[in-house]
Formats: C-alpha cells, sequence, structure tokens
C-alpha cells in the first residue's frame, strides 16, 4: 500500500495547502495578533527606556553656575572675549611699568613744526608721538587705567543703585512698586546718552568724577528693571511659598530667597553694561564734558584731540578708536556668552 502522507490540518482558520497554493496569506486574526505583539514589544521599549531615564545618577549634581561654566569652556566667542578682557585689565594694571615712555613728557617736542605738526613713528616710538610731542604708544597705555576707572565704576554705581530700586520694587510690590516703576519708566524714555550729557553739563567744572556719575545714573534703570522682574518670578518659586507657609517674615523672604535667586540676570548684565559705560564715557570726554586735563590721558579725550590733525594724520584718531572698539567686544562677547550660558531657554 501506498503511504497516504500527513493528514491535513484541519484547525479552524488555518489554511490548507490545497487551497492556498505555493504562497500562504495569513488571516486576518494572525495579522491581529502580530501587530498587537510587535505593539507590546514597543511599548516595553518605551517603559525601559524611562525606567531607565528615571534612575537617579551615581554622579554629584552641578550648579547652575558650574554647568554654565562647563558650557563657557567650550565657547569660542566667550575664549575670545576673555582673552580681550584679561588683556585690558592687566594692561591697565601695570601701565606705568608697561610704557616706554613717561606719558607727559614732551621728548619729541623738537619735531613738532607748523609743517609738521605731529612726529612720525621712529625707533623708539613705534606709534609717533601726538601734537604735543608726548610718545602715543605710552599714553595709550596709560589711557587704558582711566578707561577701566571710569567704565568700572560708572557700572558698579549703577549697578548699586539699581538694586536698591529693584529690591525696593520687586520685595515690596505695592504702591512702592508703582512709584519706583514710574521713576524707572521716565529714565528709560530718555535716551541714555543725551541724559549723559545733561547730567554731566550741570556741572560747572568738568571732571573725571563728573562722567562717572552721570553714566552711573542713566545705567541705574536698567538694572532696577532686571532686578524687579527677576524677583517678581522668584516670588512664585517653590521655595519662597514654603517660606511664607512656614512663617518667615518677610525681609527674610528678600533678602535670603528672593535677592541671591535674582542676582544671575543683574550680573550677566553688568558685563553689557561695562561695555556701553566705556563707549558712553569716551563719548563724554570726546565732547570735551571729560577730565580736561590733557596731561591724564584717556582714550575719549585723546580722540577728540586728534579730530584738529585727522584730515592730515588720521592715525593719531584711529589708534585710540580701536581700543575702544576692540575693548568694548571683549566684554559685549563675555556677556552675550554669558547670558546664553546661564538662560536656560537658549540651551542648544
Amino acid at each position: 500500500m501506498t503511504n497516504p502522507g500527513p493528514a491535513p490540518d484541519l484547525t479552524p482558520g488555518v489554511p490548507t495547502p490545497s487551497t492556498t497554493g505555493a504562497t500562504t496569506d495569513p488571516t486576518p486574526d494572525a495579522r491581529r495578533h502580530g501587530a498587537l505583539g510587535a505593539l507590546a514589544d514597543r511599548k516595553k521599549k518605551r517603559i525601559d527606556a524611562l525606567a531607565e531615564a528615571g534612575t537617579i545618577s551615581s554622579e554629584e549634581g552641578v550648579s547652575l553656575w558650574q554647568s554654565a561654566w562647563r558650557r563657557l569652556r567650550r565657547d569660542p566667542v566667550f575664549l575670545i572675549g576673555a582673552v580681550i578682557v584679561l588683556l585690558f585689565v592687566l594692561v591697565a594694571i601695570l601701565a606705568p611699568w608697561l610704557a616706554p615712555h613717561d606719558p607727559r613728557a614732551r621728548d619729541l617736542i623738537g619735531q613738532v613744526t607748523p609743517a609738521t605738526p605731529i612726529p612720525e613713528p621712529q625707533p623708539g616710538y613705534p606709534l609717533g608721538g601726538d601734537n604735543a610731542g608726548r610718545d602715543m604708544l605710552s599714553r595709550l597705555i596709560v589711557g587704558s587705567r582711566q578707561t577701566l576707572i571710569v567704565g568700572v565704576l560708572a557700572t558698579l554705581g549703577g549697578l548699586a543703585g539699581g538694586l536698591v530700586l529693584g529690591t525696593l520694587a520687586g520685595g515690596i510690590s505695592g504702591w512702592v512698586d508703582t512709584i519706583v516703576m514710574r521713576i524707572v519708566d521716565v529714565m528709560l524714555s530718555i535716551p541714555s546718552l543725551l541724559m549723559a550729557f545733561s547730567i554731566a553739563a550741570l556741572f560747572a567744572r568738568p571732571s573725571q568724577w563728573t562722567v562717572i556719575l552721570a553714566i552711573a545714573i542713566i545705567q541705574i534703570p536698567i538694572f532696577a528693571r532686571l532686578l524687579r522682574g527677576s524677583m517678581m518670578a522668584q516670588r512664585h518659586s517653590d521655595h519662597v511659598l514654603a517660606a511664607r507657609a512656614l512663617g518667615v517674615r518677610r525681609p527674610a523672604i528678600v533678602f535670603r530667597h528672593m535677592l541671591p535667586n535674582s542676582l544671575g540676570p543683574v550680573i550677566v548684565q553688568g558685563t553689557l553694561v561695562l561695555a556701553v559705560s566705556i563707549i558712553d564715557a569716551a563719548a563724554l570726554s570726546f565732547l570735551g564734558l571729560g577730565n580736561p586735563d590733557d596731561s591724564i590721558p584717556e582714550w575719549g579725550q585723546m580722540l577728540g584731540k586728534a579730530q584738529t590733525f585727522f584730515n592730515t594724520y588720521p592715525h593719531i584718531a584711529v589708534y585710540p578708536a580701536l581700543c575702544i572698539i576692540v575693548v568694548a567686544l571683549g566684554f559685549t562677547l563675555m556677556g552675550e556668552s554669558l547670558r546664553e550660558a546661564l538662560d536656560p531657554k537658549s540651551r542648544r
């Protein structure tokens, strides 16, 4: 007898070879079971990924400033700005020792004639001299100290005034906030450089301190408004609400919880304001509202004195102008990089 072969599978839903031919098409139930299995696998993988993400890392957490520093070390924009600022500060501090000549000595006065009022560059005097026979390079180096002093003191003065007004507005709120903010709005509505000119012109005798005072006043509303906004955002944070629930007094909440956590944007703004302060100080000195004593060199003052000879000797105006531009650029690059590193919204 011949072997009849295996009996056909008569299970319901499973097609027999005699009815399907060479290829077998899955039934709707089989396709449904396969899709459900794949969906279950994907869901399991997602749950496993969430579980791994939710595990506590053994590494210690880092603060906001530490995280920002890690980003800044790899940021070429910040590094360029930091190098410029560091060189500027070092030159300003070491100016008396770096200057090759006395910036007040008229060593080249013998070369000053009606035909050639500006001494040309020569050995020992690589940038030449000014119309009084003084070494240009030495005056630029020593002038960096005056520029740094004016910029830093003006920024610190504006920061101090802004901290007082911003703390009053953001910490007390109510009618105090309304009055302070209306004063700030009025000050911000006036162009800052025009306000600085007006304040400096009020003094009968212009000096370096009048420039510092004028620039500090125009920076106060910037810091005040920024600090007030940061403190208003801190008012509804969890740690402030918890302190209120525990019965902590308002002064303690303001000075121990709100103010320290609101200073980050203000500090970043200070680096940007420092660049603006240097430019504004140079503008006031350029217009004759700064220190009238030209024996103490300052870049804005040197730029103003050079306008008389700009058509024939433009280099004596180019040198101080380049110094102002490069230093302001350095502080701006640092400030923008700090702002991006500390702002979570700008992190990539």
